[in-house]
């Protein structure tokens, strides 16, 4: 069961009207297209794991649990701070989890879905009792602030919960499924600075180490995605749509999260919507969402939940818990 939740976000904001002033965009084309008002951007000397902390140790806090307790770490993120070791090393030593076993996912979106279901399963293998399960990423490092189909959807932001295992009153993850296509990678990706394609200054000069989107195509394929994520949670857990209290689902568009909604039965006030506030923070998303929706008690014990994501890869993932 997710016994805290924690989120964590950069002071600075990055509104439409500040993408007015730099590109051939209006807040009015971004909010009818997208859903976003604005997002939260890492300053200079900010790193990603400067507010993963700040998400860890909340969740930690409201868990009840120290540094000493944790026996892993698992750590969804596309953007770490560096290649190697890897940013769940990195949060393990600053938290002082000396006990803990830590990894990271590369799962895009829905990373921290991921992150979820493998620390249920390790869970199950008898490999921890209580977890740290974080989503977080910079996107401001890998966004291309001159493409204006990119630049107005991402930014930064941490999401971190802590797993226990279930008392056996009903609460905890009651279905869980992934997903992928590999073939449909060009569609979201980043072309080079990888091993295949090392980081040069040609690389950089054409911005291969960036983002690049063929935004109406993700736009079809996520639609799908989030709806077969979305039949596959709900029949694995055995209920009917009516059953889910609130649906919580990746915050990338409003047309695709309205589409999802829509596909699975359930209206739009049961969903949690903050897209607004801070755009598409890919795996931060879900968990800032369920850290507000709990915080402005629209999730509360005993509730049953839908999360759910895609991201690029694809890959596409949903779960069911009782809260």
């Amino acid at each position: 069961m997710i016994a805290g939740i924690g989120a964590a976000v950069p002071a600075g904001i990055m509104t439409n009207a500040d993408f007015e002033r730099t590109l051939d965009t209006s807040d009015q084309w971004i909010v009818e297209r997208t859903g976003i008002r604005e997002r939260h951007i890492a300053g200079p000397t900010e790193t990603l794991l400067s507010f993963t902390l700040v998400a860890a140790r909340l969740a930690m806090e409201r868990a009840g649990v120290t540094a000493a307790d944790l026996d892993g770490i698992v750590f969804a993120t596309v953007t770490p701070d560096r290649r190697l070791p890897s940013a769940a090393c990195d949060l393990q030593a600053q938290l002082g989890a000396t006990r803990a076993w830590a990894f990271d996912v590369v799962a895009a979106c829905p990373g921290w879905l991921f992150g979820l279901s493998i620390a249920e399963g390790l869970m199950r293998a008898g490999l921890g009792d209580t977890i740290l399960v974080i989503g977080a990423e910079k996107l401001s490092s890998i966004t291309d602030y001159e493409d204006r189909s990119t630049a107005i959807l991402f930014g930064d932001g941490a999401g971190a919960a802590i797993l226990t295992r279930a008392k056996g009153d009903g609460r905890g993850m009651l279905a869980s499924y992934m997903g992928s296509d590999g073939t449909l990678a060009p569609l979201l990706y980043i072309p080079g600075a990888g091993s295949a394609e090392p980081l040069t200054d040609q690389v950089l000069r054409d911005k291969k180490h960036l983002v690049k989107m063929a935004g109406r195509e993700v736009f079809k394929a996520a639609v799908l995605a989030m709806s077969r994520a979305t039949d596959e949670a709900i029949g694995r857990a055995g209920l009917p749509p009516e059953a889910i209290d609130l649906l919580i689902p990746h915050q990338a568009n409003l047309r695709i999260i309205e589409a999802t909604a829509k596909h699975a039965g359930i209206s739009m006030d049961k969903v949690m919507v903050n897209l607004d506030r801070y755009g598409n923070t890919s795996s931060a998303s879900i968990p800032l969402a369920l850290q507000q929706a709990e915080a402005e008690g629209r999730l509360k014990p005993g509730m049953v939940a839908m999360l759910v994501s895609f991201g690029a890869g694809f890959t596409w993932a949903s779960v069911v818990v009782r809260w």
